[in-house]
């Protein structure tokens, strides 16, 4: 059986670590872990919620965590390397909080989990205080090695002193972590290891105890090199309401064939026996895309429920041509209508259809396209440029496909 540190290192967690092995850090006492995010949007993101995943197997293992949204750091915000954040109101970092307070707890749990704000202790600090108890703790010229840091100093934009201090503040969350429940553990992404670290080294100097710290590798797509995270502009939300469960899914199931192995290990619970079978099979029939599709029902039975991922999964096997459209639920037709080109139309005729859904530019454009055989209804070919489209042929809604790709619901209507 393997251990907590060599499932977590063959699964692709593991990148910096302050310890001699994670072995060190993981395997062998139990621990109180946090991981701290703050409130710059008002839900996790896909980018972010790899470091859920990581803290739900520790939390398999035994460790106590801790998780920190963080409200009084938000009002600051860490240093972007190439601009100012904007400060938000501290009404709309109030909502921030509550809202992924919830998230959190439904998809963590509550059991051995702590829920903190780093309001309670940032929001009464003295400054005077802080900077002659904590800020003699830091040289100016660790600060400046700090990779977002270094890079605005040396450009236009400049960094202001509000942003130069945010790496002080994070260090003293996990001081005031370790003072409150004996915290001797940190877990985030890899962009922020230097502030990690400093709070690593401030509660040694302080406390004049050993703690440590663990870091993910930035999750990326091997075929596009970019990563995951709203400042990507790619951003997949774990809110329902800025990205739909159909939208996720889908996401989910658009993964590059060089990157599904990696994410099924990181997003997933998947033994990894599991998913170095589906590793195999995907090597001998990748056009079935089968490691795709057990990552997305896995990832969005996670995050919205099992129902809700078999519902997707159905209207997604229609929309791509594994499925009949009849054989939807009322709930299931109404998700693929949120989610595909829809159209209501009177009586008409085929090459009629065609233009009104945009699948087709011009009437005589949708002739050829019927002749050359391009053209379904619910699976059927349709071989007439004639055919009339009514509704004693189409009771309820069909699909209406040209090729493979190019889609569109319609419903006939008197």
């Amino acid at each position: 059986m393997r251990t907590l540190s060599e499932e977590l290192t063959q699964r692709g967690f593991i990148n910096q670590f302050s310890a001699e092995s994670v072995a060190e850090i993981v395997d062998g006492e139990k621990r109180c872990v946090y991981h701290g995010i703050d409130p710059s949007a008002d839900s996790a993101h896909a980018g972010n919620f790899v470091n859920w995943i990581l803290l739900r197997h520790l939390i398999g293992a035994g460790h106590k965590v801790i998780f920190l949204i963080g409200g009084g750091t938000g009002r600051i915000g860490d240093p972007k390397p190439d601009a100012e954040r904007e400060l938000a109101s501290y009404e709309v970092i109030n909502e921030r909080v509550s809202k992924l307070k919830v998230q959190a707890v439904r998809l963590l749990g509550t059991n051995d989990i702590t829920f903190v704000d780093n309001n309670e202790w940032l929001g009464t600090l003295n400054l005077i205080g802080f900077l002659r108890d904590i800020g003699k703790h830091f040289t100016v010229n660790e600060l400046l090695k700090k990779d977002a840091i270094s890079t605005r100093l040396s450009s236009e934009i400049g960094l202001s002193y509000t942003e130069f201090a945010y790496p002080l503040l994070q260090a003293y969350d996990y001081l005031e972590l370790h003072r409150r429940f004996g915290c001797d553990f940190q877990v985030g992404g890899s962009d922020q290891w230097g502030n990690i670290i400093a709070g690593v080294d401030l509660v040694r100097r302080i406390e004049q105890k050993k703690v440590y710290a663990l870091t993910i590798p930035l999750v990326v797509d091997k075929a596009t090199g970019k990563k995951f995270g709203k400042s990507e502009g790619n951003a997949v939300w774990l809110d329902s309401e800025k990205t739909s469960p159909y939208a996720f899914y889908q996401f989910w199931l658009s993964t590059s064939d060089e990157s599904v192995i990696d994410y099924l290990k990181l997003f997933t619970f998947l033994p990894l026996e599991d998913i170095a079978m589906l590793d195999e099979a995907s090597k001998n029939n990748p056009g079935a895309r089968s490691a795709q599709k057990h990552l997305a029902s896995e990832v969005t039975a996670f995050v919205h429920g099992k129902e809700v991922a078999d519902a997707v999964a159905q209207v997604s096997a229609v929309l791509f041509g594994e499925g009949s459209l009849q054989t939807l639920s009322t709930a299931e037709l109404e998700i693929l209508k949120a989610n595909a080109p829809y159209v209501t139309t009177g009586s008409t005729d085929i090459t009629e259809l065609l233009v009104t859904t945009g699948l087709s530019s011009s009437k005589r454009e949708a002739r050829t396209f019927v002749e050359s055989g391009a053209i379904t209804i619910d699976g059927v070919k349709i071989e007439d440029p004639a055919a009339v489209i009514d509704a004693t042929t189409y009771p309820r809604v069909a699909l209406l496909k040209r090729g493979k790709k190019q889609l569109s619901l319609f419903q006939v209507v008197s």
